[in-house]
This record gives C-alpha cells, structure tokens and sequence, in this order.
C-alpha cells in the first residue's frame, strides 16, 4: 500500500475517534475542508454544518460511538464500514429520548484532498435505528 493511502485511511479512522468518539469539534478543522459536502442535503455544507449536526447526535446519543470495522482505499477514496452504538438520551428526529441502546451499521465513502475530507457519501441502517428506538415497527420475520 502506498503512503498516502495509507495516511488517508489514518485520517479517516481519526477523524472517527476524535471527531465522533472524543466528541473533539476542534478537531473538525484538521479533517475537515472548509467546504466539505455530503450526500444529505439536510447535513449542509462545511465544517459549521457538521458542527451543528455532530451536536444534534451528541445530544441524542451522549455517549455515541463508532467502531471502524473496515477500511479500504484507493486513490484519494476512503471507504469506511462502520458500526454506531450509543443510548438515546435525547430528541432525534422528533423521537424523545427512550433510554434504549442501539446499534446501527454503516458504510461512509469519504473523498481526501491533502489529508482533509472534501466529499463524502454516508449509507446507514437508518430504518434500523428508528425500529431501534420504538418509532417503526419492527419486521414480523425479526423474531
């Protein structure tokens, strides 16, 4: 493997423990671009965007956490295969908190320039999640 792969696959697991599991909002600004754009229109655009959505997690899951449980890159991608756990603590998505822990996997693939992430498209179980919190019921063959 390369050494800018594997820095970029470094970036991206850090990115994970400090940004999400460190709860680290100053990190933001090392990982990343001032500009940085996602798939979900609802997550915006730049760094105070993901600011304002990593506290609206935090403050519904206060103890929020991803396991990075694969990484693979290639060019300036990184695909991340991840798994969040947290106990819901607080509103999201106009649940009220339930005390219920979950467990939610996903997959994100993140584009890097210069060691920062510009671009990234993120694929979760979030149907899963809300079956999770009570909202959504759950499949008759889930038994």
């Amino acid at each position: 493997m390369s050494e800018q792969l594997a820095r970029n696959k470094a970036a991206v697991a850090q990115f994970f423990e400090e940004v999400w599991n460190n709860g680290d909002e100053a990190a933001l600004d090392r990982f990343l671009a001032e500009d940085a754009a996602g798939n979900d229109p609802r997550f915006g655009v730049g760094r105070e965007s993901f600011r304002r959505q990593g506290r609206h997690w935090r403050q519904a899951f206060p103890d929020i956490h991803f396991t990075v449980d694969e990484l693979v890159a290639e060019g300036d991608v990184v695909v991340s295969r991840w798994t969040l756990t947290g106990a819901h603590q607080g509103d999201y998505a106009g649940i009220p908190a339930t005390g219920r822990r979950v467990n939610v996997t996903g997959m994100s693939l993140d584009r890097l320039r210069d060691g920062k992430i510009v671009a990234g498209f993120d694929a979760w179980d979030a149907l899963g999640l809300r079956q999770q919190l009570g909202a959504l019921p759950q499949d008759a063959d889930d038994d």
